[in-house]
């Protein structure tokens, strides 16, 4: 598999923290070994994490959507692909916890378009509608900063599917 190399500057996702961006990179021992790692910071918080330069992908940390991407997640949004989530609670809880985490953009927008469809037609339990909100969030954060026309378009359906109530 092919090592991402990310530069000071770059905008990146690391799942389930959301969207950073990397710093620098710096050396830290690790077993009396200096290690190479990038430094990625959160915007509008204090926190930060430290990625191996040698196996990014290791830990989920992946280039964040451009706006070359956003018509793409845009479908995806709009669609209103059914995801199949199962209807016992701890089985659904584990299945979004798990696309929650891996941060994937379109995973996020299938999961965003079931949790929407269900709120809409019965009202979701104070769990499912936190992981809604969960995904809106995650999703929100990659497409801030992106200003073009799609961007505008999917962040007003995000703005559009949080203020939703049940029919």
């Amino acid at each position: 598999m092919k090592t991402a190399s990310f530069q000071p500057g770059d905008r990146v996702v690391l799942p389930p923290y959301g969207l950073g961006v990397v710093r620098d990179t710096c050396q830290r021992p690790v077993a009396g070994e200096l290690l190479a790692y990038y430094r990625i910071e959160f915007p509008n918080t204090a926190s930060q994490a430290y990625v191996p330069v040698d196996a990014p992908q290791g830990t989920g940390l992946r280039a964040a959507l451009t706006s070359a991407e956003l018509p793409t997640l845009l479908g995806h949004l709009q669609d209103s692909q059914t995801l199949n989530l199962p209807r016992q609670w701890a089985a659904r809880h584990r299945r979004v916890t798990e696309i929650l985490a891996g941060g994937d953009p379109y995973e996020l927008a299938t999961l965003t378009c079931e949790l929407r469809r269900w709120n809409v037609e019965r009202g979701l339990p104070d769990l499912d509608r936190q992981a809604l909100r969960r995904a809106i969030r995650l999703l929100e954060q990659e497409v801030r900063g992106l200003e073009d026309p799609c961007a505008c378009d999917v962040r007003s359906l995000l703005d559009h599917a949080w203020t939703e109530t049940p029919n």
